[in-house]
């Protein structure tokens, strides 16, 4: 058998294979679909401080080779996530990572210590692709200095597993995956989506009402692997590499320019049980290339 177990810090994943926010609800509602709890682990929706609507519809379009979203942080909030939420996760046997987001970074420090000591939660993702309302809409991914405040305001509060969720829309990736790493992060997950628009030429107006969305699939995923790849140079804590994830070759890809672990997004939106079909395919390939463990293919390719 390949032993597939990844690490971050001190919590383990039975394999390298997660979900990404906002692709796959809070896990259960795939459990018609597969057994969720053969992943490695999920990443729940972003949770706020407050009930957010999100953005008026339309909030997706299609692209070639991808879509655009501008979901807006759709959830009902912290103390609605706490005690509806949590107590519906009891079914799910693997971890079990909560994305956290916010307009400021009061609203991120007071998410993190509620989820302190939650035992169904067993790490948080900083998403710092949020804009900073206090910076005048610019999101906290993009600004280095909001970026380590957020980071540490978090670190603070947070005494468990922490991954920081980086926007590749910024020159310089590795200087945020080095500031992330410098306030205390265990990991980073990359990348986020990336800006883009559509424009629907007959009605001659943005097809998103948000008039700009995050572009995702597999239109990203050669930047994605660039940028990871960077990153796995960068740091030394381990890396979540997402950013069109479709099948098991490409999530190898990903493994072997540095990624500890890879999420999967877009594809769940299109094939449900994506995620388990891309654990399978991983073990194939580690079996057929004769390899005993994950972390053996891991950073084979130097970019």
């Amino acid at each position: 058998m390949v032993n597939t177990k990844v690490k971050i810090k001190n919590l383990e994943f039975k394999n390298p294979v997660i979900t990404a926010s906002g692709t796959f609800g809070y896990g259960i509602e795939f459990l018609d679909f597969f057994d969720v709890n053969k992943l490695g682990g999920i990443t729940l929706k972003a949770v706020t401080p407050e009930a957010r609507f999100g953005n008026p519809t339309p909030r997706i379009a299609e692209t070639s080779s991808g879509m655009l979203n501008a979901i807006g942080l759709a959830n009902q909030g912290i103390d609605y996530f706490l005690t509806k939420i949590i107590p519906s996760l009891k079914p799910l046997k693997t971890n079990i990572i909560a994305n956290i987001a916010g307009k400021t970074d009061e609203d991120y420090s007071l998410i993190a210590d509620k989820l302190n000591g939650i035992p169904e939660i067993h790490a948080i993702e900083v998403n710092i692709s949020c804009p900073n309302v206090k910076e005048g809409g610019i999101a906290f991914g993009q600004n280095p200095v909001s970026a380590a405040s957020v980071l540490k305001k978090v670190r603070n509060k947070y005494h468990g597993v922490m991954i920081a969720k980086l926007s590749p829309n910024v020159t310089d990736i590795t200087e945020f995956a080095r500031i992330a790493e410098n306030e205390g992060a265990d990991a980073i997950s990359l990348v986020n989506t990336f800006k883009g628009i559509s424009i629907d030429i007959w009605n001659m107006k943005p097809v998103l009402s948000n008039k700009t969305g995050g572009l995702s699939g597999p239109a990203i995923k050669p930047i994605a692997l660039r940028m990871v790849a960077e990153c796995a140079k960068a740091v030394s804590i381990p890396i979540i590499g997402m950013g069109g994830i479709m099948t098991w070759e490409d999530a190898v890809e990903f493994i072997l320019v540095g990624a500890s672990l890879v999420s999967i997004g877009t594809a769940n939106l299109i094939n449900p049980a994506a995620s388990l079909e891309i654990k399978t395919g991983i073990e194939k390939y580690l079996e057929g290339k004769g390899f005993s463990s994950v972390n053996e293919i891991r950073s084979k390719i130097q970019i």
